[in-house]
């Protein structure tokens, strides 16, 4: 069955243009010129992945973005003009798991679709009953969710994904690259996304167990059994 990609965007020719592109690979697309109509196509579903545009006519991409990941946790990239370093941060940190900037290559666009709905396909698959730990960490993978000494962690998709792989793999030091490649999967994706996502997972870890996640300067991060200062 096609997975089916919602395109959300007010400029008619920009929309035409992704849809064409999306089922040349063949997804199946629906559209939506406005938040309102986003977050409605989201609940009635179903939908795979969102490509979201920012500049939207009633409510702007980042509300959409908010509203959408207060019951879903399927992946959105933002596309959008605004490439600032601060409107790249405040997309990721409510949930986004990706941030285009136009113009953009069609080729890479496409590319990163693909590659992020063959991860959310195969974590899905590979689901299972399994709880992984660290400390007072607890990830339930077949609910995709984290317990924080017993307590909920309010993760987005891509938070999750951080943390869970450094649970799978604690007290090893990677690079920024590194978890790029393998919580994003390769591809031309900002560098910085590490650190953002890392800085929120901390804040929602709490004060204590921020420290799990060592920085190590000019190298990476590691999760480590030993709290940092």
């Amino acid at each position: 069955m096609a997975e089916t990609v919602l395109v959300v965007d007010d400029e008619e020719g920009i929309v035409e243009f992704l849809e064409m592109s999306l089922q040349r690979e063949k997804y199946t697309v629906v559209k939506a010129g406005n938040g309102r109509d986003a977050i409605a196509s989201v609940r009635s579903g179903p939908v795979d992945l969102v490509l979201l545009d920012v500049g939207l006519p009633d409510i702007d991409g980042f509300e959409v973005c908010r509203r959408i990941r207060e019951f879903s946790e399927l992946p959105i990239i933002m596309v959008t003009a605004r490439g600032d370093d601060e409107d790249k941060i405040r997309g990721l940190g409510l949930g986004s798991d990706d941030y285009v900037v136009k113009p953009f290559n069609p080729k890479e666009l496409i590319a990163r679709v693909r590659r992020m709905l063959e991860r959310t396909r195969k974590v899905r698959e590979a689901g299972s009953s399994a709880t992984v730990s660290f400390r007072d960490i607890a990830i339930d993978m077949a609910r995709r969710r984290a317990l924080v000494a017993g307590e909920v962690a309010m993760l987005t998709p891509k938070e999750y994904d951080l943390l869970l792989f450094l649970v799978r793999h604690p007290n090893r030091l990677f690079t920024r690259q590194e978890l790029l490649d393998e919580v994003w999967g390769s591809g031309a994706y900002d560098i910085r996304s590490v650190d953002v996502h890392v800085r929120y997972l901390r804040e929602k870890l709490g004060e204590k167990r921020s420290r799990y996640i060592q920085t190590i300067w000019g190298k990476g991060y590691k999760l480590s059994e030993t709290l940092s200062r």
